[in-house]
């Protein structure tokens, strides 16, 4: 087990006897976060970006850690989410391998990893520290909280906890809770990772010979098959096969054709970046999180509770882990309270994590958002 913490990452601490809504509760835990840009004297331009499952804290370059970060070409100064304005603070999700405490952590009762010991996580554990990071930073109101993925679930549950911490909100490719489809893609992964015998039911160490290898790649396969599309698969690869000296395998089975050859390469690096336990109780958060069910209500109930001044939401035509519908129906929500809510269907051929990597088609309309609500 291990952790992978950007150099630059600061943390806060949670306050000891953190609960669990699941049951359990959290002593000596910490969540991790990086913040980018200048924080005004009034301490209202703060944009507070959660992440989805896999990435950290670092989601742009600054000073202190000059590398690229996940998002580098949404954040940053001049660009779509201007840090010549806003205050931007990423935090990684509670649960996580990057810095905020998860399985992979050392618990402090007994020194060891907590693997399976950590208690399950859930969407509203997330969104619960998201609350305690910004009141250790003395920030009680962000002008803007931004979800993506998984984000977009945490981004909802601050919301309907935490009335009044976010005066608007950016849902990007999220849901008020995962479908069959996306369930059962999920629950396969996490076959993957606890059917590899080295997986040793959650105790495998820091020993690299004792890792579930195999379990993740077949796991981080799976997930890449649904965060980009059918079309995109098609255009960048087509039956292109690879070349001889870059086939890989044993025998006749081996990989052939150049999109096998790009997931292999993909997981490949996923593996040294991201830990198996983690990967299973994050992914297992999404399929339990239901934003009705959490407010003890209905979704539509939850939604148009939210108290917001603006709203903009935008899904991918193509996405087909979280629907396009799922973006729909959570605009609707919200328009019945707020009727500043920007519902934007984007035509992207890159499916889930169109937001990633399509910045011409996602920038301008949360450009245009942020510089509407400064």
């Amino acid at each position: 087990m291990r952790e992978f913490v950007p150099p630059a990452t600061r943390f806060v601490s949670l306050p000891d006897g953190f609960a669990m809504r699941r049951g359990g509760v959290l002593n000596g835990a910490r969540v991790a976060y990086e913040a980018v840009g200048r924080l005004d004297e009034a301490r209202d331009n703060v944009v507070l970006i959660l992440t989805g499952m896999s990435p950290d804290a670092h989601v742009a370059a600054h000073p202190d850690d000059p590398s690229p970060g996940w998002w580098e070409h949404m954040v940053g100064p001049g660009k779509p989410i201007d840090t010549d304005r806003w205050h931007v603070i990423c935090m990684a999700a509670l649960g996580s391998c990057k810095g905020s405490t998860g399985p992979a952590s050392v618990n402090p009762a007994t020194g060891e990893h907590y693997g399976l010991e950590f208690p399950e996580v859930s969407i509203e554990d997330i969104a619960d520290a998201a609350a305690v990071l910004l009141r250790a930073l003395g920030i009680d109101t962000v002008a803007c909280v931004v979800g993506t993925s998984m984000g977009g679930m945490s981004a909802l549950s601050l919301l309907a906890r935490h009335p009044g911490l976010a005066r608007s909100h950016i849902n990007i490719s999220g849901a008020v809770h995962s479908l069959p489809y996306a369930i059962a893609i999920r629950s396969m992964q996490r076959e993957a990772i606890r059917s590899d015998p080295q997986w040793s039911h959650g105790r495998y160490g820091d020993d690299p010979g004792h890792y579930p290898r195999s379990g993740m790649l077949l796991a981080r396969k799976l997930g890449m098959m649904t965060y980009r599309s059918a079309q995109e698969w098609d255009q960048r690869f087509g039956r292109r096969r690879l070349a001889a000296g870059h086939r890989t395998g044993n025998g006749q089975f081996g990989a052939e054709f150049r999109v096998e050859g790009y997931l292999q390469a993909h997981a490949d690096r996923f593996v040294h970046t991201f830990d198996p336990n983690t990967y299973l109780y994050l992914s297992r958060c999404i399929d339990l999180f239901d934003l009705g069910e959490s407010c003890g209500s209905t979704a539509e109930a939850a939604l148009s509770r939210l108290c917001l001044d603006a709203a903009l939401v935008i899904g991918v035509e193509t996405d087909t882990l979280f629907p396009l519908r799922q973006q729909r129906e959570i605009a609707d929500g919200i328009r019945r309270s707020t009727t500043d809510v920007q519902f934007r269907a984007m035509e992207s051929d890159e499916g889930h994590d169109a937001f990633l990597v399509d910045i011409a088609r996602f920038g301008p309309p949360i450009a245009k958002f942020l510089s509407a609500i400064w």
